[in-house]
C-alpha cells in the first residue's frame, strides 16, 4: 500500500464540511482533500469498490478524518472495518465528532482510532483545531511505510 498526501474527510454535514475544509485550506498545506458522506462511501473509497471501483491515486489517504454518526454505516462500524483488514490496519484514523459521549470516546478507541477530537461548538475554536489536526498529520505526523 501506498499513501498519499491526501486527507479523507468522512463527514455528512454539510456546514461541518465547509467549515473544515476552509480551515485546511487557510493551513497552507498543498495537500488534497477527498470528502465521502457516508459510512458506505467511506469503505468504498478506501477499498477501491463501488463508486470508487476506477478511482485514480495511492492507494490510502495519509490520514482519515471520520465523524461517528454517519448514514448507512456509522463512522465507529467503519474504523472497526479498516482495522480487521490488514490493508487499512495501520492506516491513521482521527475520530472528529460532535459527540461528547464517554463511550464513543472508549468504543473509538478499543475500536484502533489514532485519536479522538470533539468538535468545538465556536466556529473560530472549531477552525483552529482543524487547522492544528491538519498540519499535524499531514506534515508533522510520519505515516508507517509499506
Amino acid at each position: 500500500m501506498t499513501f498519499a498526501n491526501t486527507l479523507l474527510l468522512v463527514e455528512d454535514n454539510p456546514q461541518d464540511e465547509i467549515l473544515t475544509l476552509r480551515a485546511l485550506r487557510k493551513t497552507n498545506l498543498a495537500n488534497r482533500v477527498d470528502v465521502v458522506r457516508d459510512g458506505q462511501q467511506a469503505l468504498d473509497y478506501l477499498f477501491r469498490q463501488g463508486e470508487f471501483a476506477a478511482r485514480e491515486g495511492p492507494d490510502l489517504p495519509t490520514v482519515v478524518l471520520l465523524d461517528i454518526s454517519l448514514p448507512r454505516i456509522n463512522g465507529l462500524d467503519v474504523l472497526e472495518r479498516l482495522r480487521a483488514d490488514p490493508r487499512t490496519r495501520l492506516l491513521p484514523v482521527v475520530i472528529l465528532t460532535s459527540s461528547d459521549e464517554d463511550r464513543d470516546r472508549l468504543k473509538s478507541y478499543e475500536n484502533g482510532a489514532n485519536s479522538f477530537v470533539r468538535k468545538p461548538l465556536d466556529f473560530g475554536e472549531f477552525a483552529e483545531t482543524v487547522a492544528r489536526l491538519g498540519v499535524y498529520w499531514l506534515a508533522t505526523n510520519q505515516p508507517p511505510r509499506r
